[in-house]
């Protein structure tokens, strides 16, 4: 930038986009000067070197505004946890069913944790298919992204959002 480009000439590049030519550093600067702006480095593997006239500033708060708006825009996917028991009531599972529905709405995953206690560890058969049930309840707005797994007293399963 400015002062600190060392080489000459440059293809000098003006504030409208438009090409002024190759021309040595000196009158390059001299140009910039003259307007006011900042002679900018834009290519400097380029032989000879491409240098623009800009006004630095407000090119880089410019490129600060933009990752700011894009940052803004990005959707960060968490994680909902949604705990179950095999022996779970109709109406019980229909309200977490609910949850489970706006959180895949609103492009969050959802973990399904069924917990075993005591002799219930006999028969996990019946946590799996509630599990099933569960899924078939949301299956228009939710996909299986991770299977039913049996980690010690839990068995676990994950559901993201269905992409269309």
């Amino acid at each position: 930038m400015n002062n600190q480009i060392r080489i000459s000439p440059v293809r000098l590049v003006d504030a409208t986009g438009e090409q002024v030519g190759i021309v040595p550093i000196e009158e390059a600067r001299a140009i910039a000067e003259e307007r006011g702006l900042d002679l900018v480095e834009v290519a400097p593997m380029a032989r000879p070197p491409v240098v623009r006239i800009m006004d630095y500033g407000k090119y880089k708060y410019e490129q600060a505004r933009k990752a700011r708006e894009s940052k803004k825009k990005q959707h960060q996917v968490k994680v909902k946890e949604i705990k179950l028991r095999p022996k779970i009531e109709e109406h019980d599972l229909a309200f977490k069913v609910g949850h489970a529905r706006r959180f895949l709405g609103e492009g969050n995953k959802v973990k399904l944790t069924m917990r075993f206690r005591g002799r219930e560890m006999t028969h996990p058969e019946l946590g799996e298919e509630v599990l099933q049930h569960f899924t078939e309840l949301v299956a228009d707005v939710g996909q299986v992204e991770e299977t039913a797994r049996l980690e010690g007293r839990n068995m676990t399963m994950v559901l993201a959002p269905r992409r269309n």
